[in-house]
């Protein structure tokens, strides 16, 4: 879990750094026309730009997270489960982090979003961690897979 955590958040303050550097202009490049471009955005909100007042709110929701994937993360022994908090773990890091430390300013730091898709929202390669964790999580919580792996009836580890 912490080496995918690891990845995610590398990987997606190392494409921030580039879009910085590479965007900072103006710049809007186009990736798959009419569906992917790479242009620059700092959003001080949740998806959508939403709560853009409320930066603090978030810095706190994604520290909650961090710390909470951390505590379940201790009981792990489903390869599927590792990678859902694993992936979810690396975005909500990497968020946070920018919260924490980009301009404006502590706590009200702005996420650093870039892949347009399509005009509909822009994002990073933290929200699309985010997003796939999520999803397989729903998968795995409909389908019953225990966080303890096969056997565990209760989700806990049967340790």
């Amino acid at each position: 879990m912490l080496v995918l955590a690891a990845i995610v958040l590398l990987v997606d303050q190392i494409s921030k750094f580039w879009a910085l550097s590479a965007l900072s202009d103006g710049e809007n490049i186009a990736v798959i026309p009419q569906l992917i471009h790479f242009r620059l955005l700092l959003n001080p909100g949740a998806a959508f730009s939403i709560g853009e007042g409320a930066t603090w709110v978030f810095a706190l929701t994604a520290a909650a997270a961090v710390v909470g994937i951390l505590y379940v993360g201790r009981r792990l022994r489903s390869t599927a489960w590792t990678i859902v908090l694993g992936a979810m773990l690396g975005g909500a890091t990497s968020h946070l982090l920018d919260r924490l430390f980009r301009p404006p300013g502590f706590a009200h730091g702005h996420v650093v979003d870039f892949i347009d898709y399509g005009g509909l929202f822009v994002g990073n390669v933290a929200d699309i961690a985010l997003v796939g964790g999520c999803a397989l999580l729903l998968v795995l919580s409909l389908r019953g897979v225990p966080m303890g792996g096969v056997g565990d009836k209760e989700g806990s580890s049967s340790s």
